[in-house]
């Protein structure tokens, strides 16, 4: 049975829900969806008659509302009342909404989320939100991979069609992608690193503290989320090698701006390793791999041929190469991999994949 009426319940109004809003407003699709609940970590708008709410002028009554958010039980009894079938949207990185998603969809609520955190966490919670329970809520989340760029979605197809997965390997970071990008690039006399992730950080492309994503852990979250869809059963993303590119001394100083103040004291030990790549004619670059026939997966510095495509990467793109027995010579999917309107747009498509199989 189609709907021709979807409920949409949206966590999150910042920068990518804001995004999504206002893409969700000019959706082309033969399905009417109804905004009925938006909320944030401070206050709420929530339909009590489940009549959708102006997706217009959503800004402004955010600021009008004193209403505050529900707790997520009180949420659930809200969208479990609904007169017609509810899409759940998370579009924030909270890991208490994230752990909340069993609850969501065991009560037939479906999930569409660019959050990681439910996905990349304990194994336990993945195999609790998909165990294929006819009357589960469905759960997209292509959006925690690539933001907008399509690689959950084929890499399912391609497993669910009967192919086989040899190798996955990708650079999943825009900020690594960036500053490797930039520091293959120049000579030592240019800019050395410490220059470049500062740079990195004025262009906001790092986190306020920068070691949030040299340590390499939201890369391995990642690689966390594709492996688990092509079939290894990780435990987590500590519970394999993640190379960080943050010196030891420096892991535990007190601030972002005291690490980047120490960081040049450093800048020998990359200056070496490029050097080392480039006497070979490669470039460095931060990868991360899922490899079948070597049953190992990790996170880490490599080096690539001048010639392979993830030398050629500009800027903040992000690529993925996947090899399958039907794909010997690797699916290639590149372009932006970050960014409030592609993740947006991401989140949104799998509202429109959710809508059409309800």
């Amino acid at each position: 049975m189609a709907y021709k009426n979807i409920n949409v319940a949206v966590i999150g109004a910042g920068v990518v829900g804001s995004s999504f809003l206002k893409q969700l407003a000019g959706a082309k699709s033969q399905i009417s969806f109804n905004l009925i609940l938006l909320s944030t970590s401070k206050k709420a708008l929530i339909s009590r008659d489940y009549r959708p709410l102006n997706l217009e002028s959503w800004e402004s009554d955010l600021v009008k509302t004193t209403e505050a958010p529900l707790s997520l039980d009180n949420l659930l009894d809200y969208l479990k009342k609904s007169p017609e079938p509810v899409i759940f949207v998370d579009n924030t990185s909270n890991e208490s909404i994230a752990n909340f998603y069993p609850q969501l969809v065991e009560n037939g609520i479906s999930i569409a989320t660019p959050n990681k955190k439910a996905f990349s966490s304990n194994l336990s919670l993945w195999n609790q939100l998909f165990s294929g329970k006819p009357s589960q809520g469905l759960v997209y989340h292509e959006a925690t991979v690539g933001a907008g760029l399509p690689i959950i979605g084929p890499l399912n197809d391609m497993i669910q069609t009967g192919d086989k997965i040899q190798k996955i390997e990708g650079i999943f970071s825009g900020s690594l992608s960036f500053i490797l990008n930039t520091f293959s690039s120049t000579s030592p006399s240019d800019h050395k690193f410490s220059d470049i992730v500062k740079s990195a950080k004025d262009l906001g492309y790092t986190e306020p503290d920068p070691r949030d994503d040299l340590n390499g852990l939201d890369v391995a979250r990642k690689v966390t989320i594709l492996a688990r869809i092509a079939g290894f059963k990780v435990e987590s993303p500590t519970s394999f090698p993640v190379h960080s590119l943050i010196p030891k001394p420096l892991e535990t100083v007190s601030s972002g701006a005291e690490y980047l103040e120490k960081l040049p004291d450093y800048d020998q030990e990359m200056e070496n390793l490029k050097q080392e790549a480039a006497e070979d004619n490669k470039v460095l670059r931060f990868v991360g791999k899922v490899d079948f026939p070597n049953n190992t997966v990790s996170v880490g510095i490599e080096k690539y041929d001048v010639s392979h495509p993830f030398a050629s990467l500009k800027g903040s793109d992000n690529v993925v190469s996947i090899q399958t027995d039907r794909y010997p010579n690797p699916l290639i999917i590149q372009g932006a991999g970050a960014g409030a309107d592609v993740t947006a747009a991401g989140v949104l498509a799998d509202v429109l994949k959710i809508a059409q199989r309800l």
